[in-house]
């Protein structure tokens, strides 16, 4: 049996479950060192980066529609407006044809 201990460049085998186990050394107190890295908050930061570039184009599509809804309503607005001016001209001249045809009533 081979007694050589392996190195950390190069260790007996590469099989990590084969290797001895690591011991907390003597100089470091416990708990001193950082906890082990986990992939986990990478993951869910790009799940919801990517959830959020998925939902780039419903976001854009939303903010078109509120845009279109928003011209139709002034161009509906503008066509009342227009209208109703359109019936105060008509209204006042109705109402001189009216003051005039009395007018001519009286005098006569």
């Amino acid at each position: 049996m081979n007694t050589i201990a392996g190195t950390i460049d190069r260790p007996l085998t590469n099989d990590p479950k084969k290797q001895a186990p690591m011991k907390p050394s003597t100089s470091e107190p416990v708990g001193s060192a950082t906890p082990d890295f986990t992939t986990t908050g990478a993951i869910d930061s790009r799940q919801n980066r990517t959830r959020e570039m998925q939902l780039i184009p419903e976001a854009l599509a939303r903010a078109h529609m509120h845009d279109r809804l928003h011209e139709a309503e002034q161009e509906r607005r503008a066509i009342r407006l227009a209208s109703a001016r359109r019936m105060q001209r008509r209204a006042e001249r109705a109402s001189l044809r009216a003051r005039r045809a009395l007018a001519m009533a009286v005098m006569q």
